[in-house]
């Protein structure tokens, strides 16, 4: 049953601070909640309803998917987005995703490169910023079906656990002019090689674009220079600074 509590809805059918854990981070993900948003506990339960234990174990979970820093009897802040942790989600992405896209468009060309055409036809349909939420979601989709008719869908669940800072600039990129369509083209160029059976075209296409977000990362830290963390950018500044 699904319990009015503050401003939000909550199935108390199901674990509170899961659902907690879940709402905030979604809101971190899609940078509603900035890096260095303080999140108080009070203010917390208010808005949830609840006591204080679902707020911190929701919290504490946060900081084991790395989205918060808890300061013990000080604050609780929105981490930075984590560059270097990118780079490595990508790269994980990238060893996973290369592999399923060669194989599929040699073993099911048709049946996948249908079930993905399924779901970028729905991603064109809300292709507006207004409805950047559900285009996110859908552009998540389109990659787990890549997992799933590759039969790795164990491996999409440690992908989604280890892509959280890469949720986080992608998210910060897509309303950058023309990114939206250049996502959709990207997309229809994978479909249509898999369709080919065009496995180096695949390939190709699929590493183009899981490489879009982290090759404008100057362009995104420009714009958002307090959001993140990237030690490889220090010691770049450093060095320059030392010569």
């Amino acid at each position: 049953m699904a319990t009015k509590t503050g401003f939000l809805l909550l199935d108390r059918s199901r674990q509170v601070a899961v659902q907690v854990h879940e709402i905030l981070k979604e809101r971190i993900l899609s940078v509603a909640l900035e890096p260095g948003t303080v999140l108080s506990r009070a203010t917390l339960m208010e808005e949830f309803g609840v006591s204080q234990t679902p707020v911190r174990d929701a919290l504490l979970r946060l900081q084991e998917d790395g989205l918060v820093d808890i300061f013990p009897q000080y604050a609780t802040r929105v981490s930075r987005i984590d560059v270097d942790h990118a780079r490595q989600a990508q790269f994980l992405r990238l060893s996973v995703e290369v592999e399923a896209v060669r194989r599929l468009a040699k073993s099911s060309p048709h049946e996948t490169a249908d079930a993905l055409d399924r779901v970028l036809r729905q991603q064109q349909a809300v292709a507006d910023p207004s409805t950047y939420d559900r285009f996110d979601a859908l552009d998540r989709e389109f990659h787990r079906v890549l997992y799933e008719q590759s039969g790795n869908t164990l491996l999409w669940k440690v992908i989604r656990q280890q892509s959280v800072h890469l949720d986080r600039l992608r998210r910060l990129n897509l309303p950058m002019e023309g990114k939206i369509q250049s996502l959709l083209q990207e997309h229809q160029v994978v479909v249509d090689a898999i369709r080919a059976g065009n496995e180096e075209g695949a390939v190709a296409a699929l590493r183009k674009h899981l490489s879009g977000t982290l090759s404008v990362i100057d362009v995104i830290r420009a714009k958002f220079p307090t959001f993140m963390y990237d030690p490889e950018a220090s010691q770049s500044t450093s060095s320059a600074r030392a010569g």
